[in-house]
């Protein structure tokens, strides 16, 4: 692209003048097809293109234009990469689609070891996995093939998962599990006496590859399957069988009452009895 501009600027008026009489001729001689619309002499109906300035020639304004057009397409593109350098690990795996049950886990959570115990004996990889959630360059992550580096990045999914389990259970992940509820992140109770109400995730087990997870209403108090099949991927270990009650009884203003109503099944009208 630039040097199209050395090119074009290398000349004087003359061979600019001369090449662009040449490019004029070219278009001339050439299909509509091949001249890009440039020049459609034979489509009926459609007014004349109007001829360019002295000194440019319009394929030469049209290239100037891609020229610009490229030039901020670029710039655009590497503003772009800047901003997406620049997200975090965390920010990046909770962005992910089927992640929006997570929340962000603060990094000096994340770094106090005490929190960590137990960890590094269930999750491979486990050193390198630490480091790629904290964004931490490793000095022989270059060493690693493409399918050791593919293992990292799936430990460092579970790793993060079952620190996030812990995490929830504080009073900063509680707080920002509340702004997720408040917003309907997790859905919402399928049963329609409930009317809407807002979900817990909940896990089935604390077990790792045990079940998927689950959503609760605090309503009518059952579990249900969420509604995305990408979130319903997600482990059930990575929210635990304890949040969404411990969460209940720490904001116990949310408890909303069990519903009133209760479906009835009738036939014709009749109420049906069991025999």
């Amino acid at each position: 692209m630039h040097g199209h501009r050395d090119r074009g600027g290398g000349g004087g008026p003359s061979d600019r003048k001369r090449i662009n009489d040449a490019l004029d001729k070219h278009l001339d001689k050439s299909t509509p097809s091949t001249s890009r619309g440039l020049r459609n002499s034979k489509d009926k109906g459609r007014p004349p293109v109007p001829s360019a300035p002295a000194g440019k020639s319009q394929l030469s304004q049209s290239r100037s234009k891609a020229d610009e057009e490229s030039e901020t397409e670029n710039e655009e593109s590497d503003i772009s990469g800047s901003d997406e350098d620049d997200t975090s690990w965390i920010s990046w795996f909770c962005g992910l689609r089927g992640n929006e049950f997570f929340c962000e886990v603060d990094e000096e959570y994340i770094q106090d070891e005490f929190n960590l115990c137990g960890l590094s004996s269930q999750v491979p990889y486990y050193d390198y996995a630490l480091d790629l959630i904290l964004d931490v360059e490793s000095s022989h992550s270059d060493m690693f093939t493409e399918e050791q580096n593919e293992l990292v990045e799936s430990a460092a999914e579970m790793l993060y998962g079952l620190i996030h389990v812990r995490y929830i259970l504080t009073s900063k992940g509680m707080s920002a599990m509340l702004e997720k509820y408040r917003n309907y992140d997790f859905g919402r109770c399928p049963k329609v006496y409930c009317c809407g109400q807002s979900c817990l995730p909940v896990g089935q087990s604390d077990i790792p590859r045990s079940s998927t997870v689950k959503i609760y209403c605090p309503k009518c108090e059952d579990i249900y399957y969420p509604r995305s099949k990408y979130q319903g991927n997600n482990d059930g270990a990575y929210f635990g069988t304890t949040f969404p009650h411990l969460f209940l009884m720490t904001y116990l203003h949310l408890k909303p009452q069990k519903p009133m109503q209760k479906y009835i099944p009738r036939v014709f009208g009749f109420k049906i009895h069991k025999p």
